[in-house]
């Protein structure tokens, strides 16, 4: 399924409603149209309508009377992630344990962008507590992607990058904690922006791994990419690992040509399909082509990545979710007759499998007995990891890799393996690791399945300009 865009650009809308070829209202009537003609893809779990068109109609008044007054993203119309809160609406996790729950406030990232004249649309559908790479565990049922509806949109924020590709929005507002706004952005040929770790404010976001996750947008272009993430970043008083600078050099002009680096392991990775190793290839000849210096750079700790992201997330997974409880908020059993049953049944029936394995995980790691084992020596192979990426960037500008092994696959092929689905991470997992930014960006498709293949970009802590 092939759909063009009515726009791909945030400056292309708000010169046509500058030039009165459309207003506001007709535009958010359109995403509206766009998004109930692809429902079957089941990208949304809830769109509100009335509200979206009053925000639509309000704008259009202030166009005409006060147009000086308007914010940096008048026109620009966005999805939210399913793990974002936003005050007064629902919020889930696209999970049973948070069944009915209402946000008593918005994330920061959300007020930032609602007070630039942001318009949200509808909250997206997403792996539960962002803890999966194909969108298929949800309780809401999977996101099937647009191109081939018999393929994953990749995940946790595939009905983010669906509500994109569908064009029922200009741009959504994802959570990256191990690729999860990168790998749909490319399953769905789109571009991904995950930032700095504390670029922007973690304060509304559902946590799952606290020391990984990220808000984070998908969208059709870079530049309004750039835009989200400068009007959302900032210092918050409310996360204190956010960076304090503001970002104010988004404003500079990057310079010409840049000093490129690709892993050398990575060609030689078991699991990377052929097709993603002769895309990356020629990735690489269009930006030496383009006047870029490329540097190959050795990096030994590939095999110990994805093991090393998956005891610290599923550690902090199960410390973050343990005020899921039954008591306070969300889901309670209809079946609980005393408090422990209260706790073990709403925890039992309330999480997904998934969700349930990871807690495990995390707990056993945890322990007394496999602390020191397991979690403490994944903490001192991060930092191993981190440094050696740093040291990359003492010689180059960028790092280009892939963004997965293989481009979308079909629905249930890696369900029966856990494993398998934890591997499909190893390339988007490093920039969580690391807390560097990253950029997945379309690249080309797949000569057999015809589906799109992204590579991305990773920088320097802090760099984020380095990749536009």
């Amino acid at each position: 399924m092939e759909i063009k865009p009515k726009y791909t650009s945030l400056s292309h809308v708000q010169t046509d409603l500058r030039d009165g070829k459309y207003t506001m209202e007709s535009l958010v009537q359109h995403y509206l149209d766009q998004a109930e003609l692809h429902a079957g893809l089941n990208a949304f779990i809830e769109i509100w309508n009335d509200e979206a068109l009053e925000a639509a109609r309000s704008l259009d008044e202030k166009i005409k009377k006060t147009p000086e007054q308007l914010g940096k993203l008048a026109g620009m119309v966005l999805s939210i992630k399913d793990n974002i809160c936003y005050k007064n609406h629902r919020v889930s996790a696209a999970s049973k344990i948070l069944q009915g729950f209402e946000a008593p406030y918005s994330a920061t990232a959300v007020e930032r962008l609602l007070a630039a004249d942001a318009i949200l649309i509808g909250r997206t559908n997403c792996d539960q507590f962002g803890m999966g790479s194909s969108n298929e565990n949800s309780i809401y049922g999977p996101v099937k992607n647009a191109l081939d509806t018999e393929r994953v949109p990749g995940g946790s924020s595939g009905g983010a990058a669906v509500s994109v590709q569908i064009d029922a929005c200009l741009a959504a507002i994802g959570s990256d904690t191990g690729g999860s706004v990168r790998q749909p952005a490319a399953f769905c040929g789109l571009y991904g922006l995950k930032p700095s770790y504390g670029r922007i404010s973690r304060h509304g976001l559902l946590a799952y791994g606290s020391s990984f996750d990220q808000i984070g947008f998908i969208g059709r272009n870079p530049t309004d990419l750039a835009l989200l993430m400068q009007i959302a970043s900032g210092p918050d008083a409310y996360d204190s690992t956010a960076i304090q600078q503001p970002l104010s050099y988004l404003q500079e002009e990057p310079s010409a040509t840049k000093r490129i680096a690709y892993l050398a392991p990575i060609a030689k990775h078991p699991s990377l399909d052929p097709e993603i190793k002769r895309i990356q290839e020629e990735t690489l000849q269009k930006l030496r082509d383009a006047g870029h210096s490329l540097v190959e750079a050795d990096f030994d700790l590939l095999e110990f990545v994805v093991p090393t992201y998956y005891v610290l997330t599923t550690a902090e997974a199960s410390a973050n979710l343990s005020r899921y409880d039954g008591i306070r908020y969300g889901y309670r059993s209809p079946q609980a007759q005393n408090l422990e049953q209260t706790y073990l049944l709403s925890r039992s029936e309330g999480f997904s499998e998934e969700v349930k394995r990871r807690i495990l995980l995390g707990t056993f790691v945890l322990s007394s007995g496999y602390y020191d084992a397991y979690y403490a020596q994944a903490q001192k192979v991060r930092r191993l990891i981190r440094d050696r990426l740093l040291a990359i960037f003492e010689e180059a500008d960028l790092i280009l890799i892939p963004v997965s092994t293989q481009a979308a696959w079909k629905f249930g092929e890696k369900n029966q393996d856990p494993t398998s689905m934890y591997l499909s991470d190893v390339f988007t997992v490093l920039a969580n690791l690391a807390g560097l930014p990253a950029l997945a960006f379309p690249a080309g498709t797949h000569s057999e399945n015809h589906m799109p293949i992204g590579m991305q970009f990773m920088a320097a802590p802090g760099e984020e300009l380095m990749m536009s």
